[in-house]
């Protein structure tokens, strides 16, 4: 069991995503920093799709009423347990009644929190996740609030210590972030001229942004004619270019249909850094292809493979030690 004691606005409980669904309006919500929560399930020992805590609005701080394994991952942000100062991307024991405080970070825009057999909330339509557009899953279909007390799964697992050594490309970027995107299906209508602008501005990223998407602010690309469009299927990472000129970038709790031009698609292997971006951000896309973006996503598998394989090895280590011990 766990007592939310501060909590800002919006922080949710989220898994993977729902999935499938989107042909009938339910968008597949999910973590924004997905790699994070992967990474965060890996080092205490759960499947990848357990559910967890988004934390995007901070300070955020949390009382353990049960012993438990906790891993902290996402941002890089100011966090204590009882005091003491706990670094990024790691993992740990917690005791009944002991306090876990997290500040605003110093990098990054979202932190997750998860624990040894994840958060135990009820499966809606095949997740967890929280859907605040369509007011279910996670907890009450509502963002968290203090006074919440949340239900942990009853998972067994090691008290060992383990952190994950994260890849530079794969941490919350500093400085101006390189999207990689795949060029969408009505770029080439913009003329030539507008089309470099696209692929060369500097994009700020707006405070009228949110886990449905973010909306940019740059030159703008405005059509020489308005166009008309039917509706397609919308998932995150479609940028879309409404008549503003300005683009917006889908995310988690994207729109399950639209009808702006299309620009290009963010890759997935891109999609959880630019989830890790703060209001303010600058973002710069840098145009791709499809064997790119699958060797990108590659990369991302294969390092959390190896951390579960290291992480295992972490464990059976402890357990052998112990009982020789013993």
């Amino acid at each position: 069991m766990i007592s939310i004691l501060e909590c800002g606005k919006l922080n949710t409980i989220q898994d993977l995503g729902r999935f499938g669904l989107r042909s009938i309006g339910i968008t597949t919500s999910g973590a924004m920093d997905s790699v994070a929560l992967r990474v965060g399930n890996i080092l205490v020992g759960n499947g990848a799709d357990f559910a967890a805590i988004e934390i995007q609005t901070y300070p955020f701080t949390l009382r353990f009423e049960t012993e438990t394994r906790f891993a902290l991952t996402g941002t890089d942000a100011p966090a204590d347990l009882d005091g003491m100062p706990l670094p990024p991307w790691w993992s740990m024991s917690a005791k009944p009644g002991q306090t876990l405080r997290i500040g605003q970070p110093r990098t990054g825009a979202r932190s997750y929190i998860a624990v040894a057999g994840g958060i135990g909330v009820p499966l809606t339509l095949g997740s967890r996740s929280t859907s605040l557009r369509n007011g279910f899953g996670g907890l009450e279909g509502r963002a968290l609030r203090a006074g919440d007390r949340l239900t942990t799964t009853t998972l067994p697992y090691s008290s060992v210590e383990i952190g994950a050594n994260i890849p530079s490309g794969l941490a919350a970027a500093q400085g101006t972030l390189d999207v990689r995107v795949i060029p969408g299906a009505e770029l080439d209508i913009l003329p030539t001229e507008l089309q470099r602008q696209f692929w060369t501005a500097v994009w700020l990223v707006t405070a009228q942004s949110d886990r449905g998407g973010y909306r940019l602010r740059g030159p703008e690309l405005k059509l020489p004619a308005p166009m008309e469009m039917r509706s397609y299927g919308v998932v995150a990472g479609i940028i879309q270019l409404p008549p503003s000129g300005q683009p917006i970038v889908q995310l988690s709790d994207a729109n399950t249909a639209g009808g702006y031009p299309r620009m290009g698609g963010v890759i997935e292997a891109d999609l959880h850094q630019l989830g890790q971006a703060q209001p303010g951000s600058k973002v710069r896309f840098r145009q791709t292809d499809f064997e790119t973006a699958q060797a990108a996503q590659r990369d991302i598998e294969d390092f959390l493979s190896e951390l579960r394989q290291a992480c295992a090895e972490a464990v059976a280590a402890t357990t052998n030690q112990e009982q020789a011990g013993a």
